[in-house]
């Protein structure tokens, strides 16, 4: 019954004897009924005041707590013996059967011990060579990571990096920063409004101080550096000045005009404690390294072979007059991102302060676009100047919004438009590689900042990487990554390229990526050892493929137009890592196997040269070119994986760029 009390009902609850009798739903119904009649009861300003309360409530909850970056901890467990930034899903590894040998897959204990199984043929258990590793990665399940890194083992060897500068003075006032661009472009020499020189005196406390090596310390470092010094005596008598040398004809071949090969050596030289060649490579860039000629040069590659040089070369040795020329080169490159869209051209004259799309296509190649934010970062966090992030920043962001399948891009985008080529192949191979690999490294460098857009880009990839493009072969079980064709059709096609994966792959692993990470990149190891071990010469080629099923003869092939060697650094690059990460001297002997190949198949008087077939040893057809690479990267991995301090470039402390030029990691 009912009894009015003013404007308000009041109802008589039932009895305990009379609730005894009702069902659990009659309960339910009866709670329910109570609760509406009581919020009835409130005057309407209360009810309104409690709703925006709520309101407000769930919109400060979605403002700070975006899907994409929320978790159920119950499917994290961080594991007792491993270092605290290391993040593993509980149920990472609960079906072994995927997974050769993870039972062993604990970082801090067994993570050597686990990976060096890819230097051993792989088990010969049964596998669905269509379903991914079990429970792959996803960017929502990435959890929020420590802001610091600990530094463990540091010796006399560590290069020590202290973050001196101030933090570069930002200012998101577009008109502002459409200015500052202008500015730079009109004046290359300049530098915020004064000369480069004058700039940097004014931050001459925060300039990089130099390093030291002690040079080679045992046999097989003493044969690279035997290798390099070979190398450079024969660019120095046939090509000296130019870009490249062609060893077997003993002349130059210009790209760039820009002394490729010097400026690209630099790092290498001072790392390996060769002081006569530094310097008279140093006295070059000062004295004969101009950028004013107008000359076409292609973006991507200035940057990483030259930008990224300078700048090793400045952070190594401390010389201002690498800044100086990093500035200028710097600024002539800028014109690339005068784009409608803010995705940079792929072409620019640095004469002429112009740039164009490339004269084959309206649009850029994917991974050319993403692999400039290294060097255009460091420029601004060496110089104290946000033009150079900022233009970057801004292709990171437009890329970051463009629409992905399953985290992986294609090969192709368009700077007018500013997005991607319709129906474009996806591959981590040519074109498409080093945006994965730029997305982790710039991760790393800017210090591991929580759910950062470029981790969860990262994560998300590797999971399309898992799930879209990892295969196995039929009878060898051997993993590899294939590509989309159109998009769509997949092909079992892997470049030699790729190979940069496992190492990428490791390091992201050792900075609190899941062990799904790890078990790909042990498994890629042992297919890119593979594919150098199976051929006569011992080097692998340029393109591989793979068998799809077992009516193929081989499980690893290669068709006859492929069959190249450019001395690519790739996979010495990975082993490197998988030794600086791990101590396992398994990963020394296999580079030391194929640094004996390269000495016996492409040594020639004046250097080392590419060949044109490693499927036959009697006729490798010598292709009479010694690309920068093998100055820059190839011989640089193999003389730090010989090292016996796998920390002579601490990991913690420095990131490669996409051509093997070291620069420091800052804490913001």
């Amino acid at each position: 019954m009912a009894a009015k009390s003013g404007d308000h009902e009041i109802y008589n609850m039932p009895t305990a004897s009379s609730t005894s009798a009702l069902t659990g739903g009659e309960e339910q119904n009866l709670a329910r009924k109570s609760l509406r009649r009581t919020w009835n009861q409130l005057p309407r300003c209360q009810r309104n005041l409690i709703i925006m309360g709520i309101t407000a409530f769930c919109l400060t909850l979605l403002l700070f707590l975006p899907g994409d970056q929320l978790i159920s901890m119950k499917d994290v467990q961080l594991k007792p013996a491993s270092a605290p930034f290391h993040i593993r899903r509980e149920n990472m590894l609960q079906n072994a059967h995927h997974h050769p040998n993870a039972e062993s897959a604990d970082v801090k204990n067994g993570l050597s011990d686990t990976i060096a199984a890819a230097a051993a043929p792989m088990t010969k258990d049964k596998y669905d060579n269509n379903i991914p590793y079990p429970d792959a990665n996803s960017a929502e399940n990435v959890v929020k990571l420590p802001e610091t890194l600990a530094v463990e083992n540091k010796n006399e060897n560590t290069i020590d990096i202290v973050n001196t500068l101030e933090e570069v003075v930002t200012n998101n006032d577009p008109s502002s920063m459409q200015s500052d661009l202008e500015q730079a472009i009109q004046h290359p020499r300049n530098l915020a409004g004064v000369s480069i020189e004058s700039h940097l005196q004014k931050i001459k406390s925060q300039l990089a101080k130099p390093q030291h090596f002690h040079g080679a310390t045992n046999e097989r470092q003493a044969a690279v550096v035997a290798a390099f010094k070979h190398s450079w005596a024969g660019y120095k008598k046939y090509a000296w000045g130019h870009d490249n040398l062609k060893p077997v004809s003993q002349t130059s071949h210009e790209w760039f005009g820009l002394g490729l090969s010097i400026v690209d050596s630099l790092d290498t030289m001072y790392i390996m404690g060769l002081e006569d060649e530094f310097k008279e490579a140093r006295d070059w860039v000062k004295d004969s390294l101009h950028f004013h000629t107008s000359r076409d040069v292609n973006l991507f590659e200035v940057t990483i072979r030259v930008l990224g040089g300078l700048l090793a070369a400045y952070h190594l040795s401390g010389d201002k007059m690498f800044l100086v020329k990093s500035v200028e080169l710097g600024n002539r490159l800028l014109p690339s991102f005068q784009s409608p869209s803010g995705i940079p051209y792929s072409d620019v004259n640095l004469g002429d302060l112009s740039a164009h799309s490339p004269k084959w296509s309206p649009d850029s190649s994917t991974s050319e676009v993403t692999t400039i934010q290294l060097e255009f970062r460091d420029l601004s966090r060496s110089t104290n100047v946000s033009i150079y992030e900022h233009v970057v920043n801004e292709v990171n962001d437009k890329v970051h919004g463009l629409d992905k399948k399953h985290g992986l891009v294609p090969i192709f985008i368009n700077a007018n438009t500013g997005t991607f080529r319709n129906y474009a192949t996806i591959s981590l191979g040519a074109r498409g590689d080093s945006y994965y690999e730029y997305l982790l490294k710039q991760w790393l460098q800017t210090g591991r900042k929580d759910n950062d857009n470029l981790i969860l880009d990262y994560m998300q990839a590797i999971d399309g990487v898992l799930t879209q493009l990892m295969r196995r072969t039929p009878r060898e079980q051997l993993v590899y990554v294939g590509e989309l064709i159109n998009g769509n059709d997949f092909k079992p096609k892997m470049d030699h390229l790729t190979c940069y994966l496992p190492g990428t792959l490791l390091l992201g692993h050792q900075n609190g990526m899941p062990d799904s990470h790890m078990l790909l990149a042990r498994d890629l190891m042992e297919t890119c050892y593979q594919t150098y071990i199976r051929q006569p010469t011992q080097l692998a080629a340029e393109i591989s493929y793979f068998a799809l099923n077992e009516k193929d003869e081989h499980d690893i092939y290669v068709k006859p137009n492929d069959a190249h060697n450019l001395l690519r650094p790739e996979f010495i690059e990975s082993l490197y890592y998988f030794y600086a990460l791990t101590g396992n001297h398994t990963y020394q002997d296999m580079g030391w196997t194929i640094f004996q190949a390269f000495e016996k198949h492409t040594k020639v008087d004046a250097g080392y040269t590419s060949l044109g077939n490693v499927k036959n040893t009697l006729n490798t057809r010598m292709r009479d070119l010694m690309e920068s690479f093998w100055l820059s990267e190839t011989l640089k991995y193999f003389y730090l994986l010989f090292s016996d301090n796998r920390k002579e470039i601490d990991l913690d402390q420095w990131v490669f760029n996409s051509e093997g030029h070291p620069l420091p990691i800052y804490q913001h």
